[in-house]
């Protein structure tokens, strides 16, 4: 009887707790350029697989570094250079390169070697999380709650706007003359706050535009994504 009663109760506190992070959802960065010759395979890698993940929130950053080259990426942000070269110095690395992914904000691998990302994917599902983040939209503004009970230090609340697909007919540089569809291109990545995970939060943010949205809780820094999760 009291086995019976405790397995209801589980239940009850299942059904009726919040739903809050996707569990055990990976973030996977490309560091992509349409003037990059060596990058058409990894964002193909990006398009057809990655994307379709339901545990995988696969995001491209497109850099500009490469503009010079004679096709300027109309996709490319300085932010999205600066975001790449603070990883690398956070991990000690001298110098940026693309087509480069990086799993969780930790590892660091070429886009064109899949097998290996899938392996880094499979090997961060395995962790446990320790943040529970979940993204809502109210009237004109998101609103982002995260909460955790290990308190793993000083941490940042990011929002995320990206366009889920688009394709580039390349005219000058090293593609050109090829058309390529480009997925999950980030439009703009935005720190909203600041968190010391000693008590739950809540942040409210303007909700610009109707692109799909993206919640993401790091470690300052360019430490370890904790926790992720998409706007429903």
């Amino acid at each position: 009887m009291r086995t019976a009663i405790r397995f209801a109760m589980f239940l009850w506190m299942a059904m009726s707790a919040p739903l809050m992070a996707e569990d055990r959802v990976v973030v996977v960065e490309l560091y992509t350029s349409q003037g990059c010759s060596s990058c058409p395979p990894a964002d193909a890698f990006f398009h057809d697989t990655l994307t379709k993940r339901d545990d995988v929130i696969a995001l491209a950053l497109h850099v500009d570094y490469w503009d010079y080259l004679g096709w300027k990426d109309n996709f490319a942000s300085p932010e999205f250079t600066k975001r790449q070269k603070d990883y690398a110095r956070a991990a000690g690395h001298r110098s940026v390169y693309t087509p480069q992914m990086i799993v969780s904000g930790t590892d660091h691998v070429v886009g064109n070697h899949p097998y290996e990302v899938k392996d880094l994917i499979a090997a961060h599902k395995r962790n446990a999380p320790v943040v529970d983040v979940s993204i809502k939209k109210q009237g004109g503004r998101f609103v982002v709650e995260a909460e955790t009970s290990a308190a793993p230090g000083p941490m940042v609340i990011q929002i995320v706007r990206y366009r889920p697909m688009e394709k580039v007919a390349i005219k000058r540089g090293e593609n050109a003359g090829r058309e390529l569809a480009y997925s999950n291109i980030v439009d703009s990545w935005d720190v909203v706050a600041e968190w010391d995970g000693k008590k739950p939060i809540r942040v409210r943010a303007p909700a610009r535009g109707d692109l799909p949205v993206v919640a993401i809780v790091q470690g300052r820094d360019h430490g370890p994504i904790l926790a992720a999760a998409r706007l429903r």
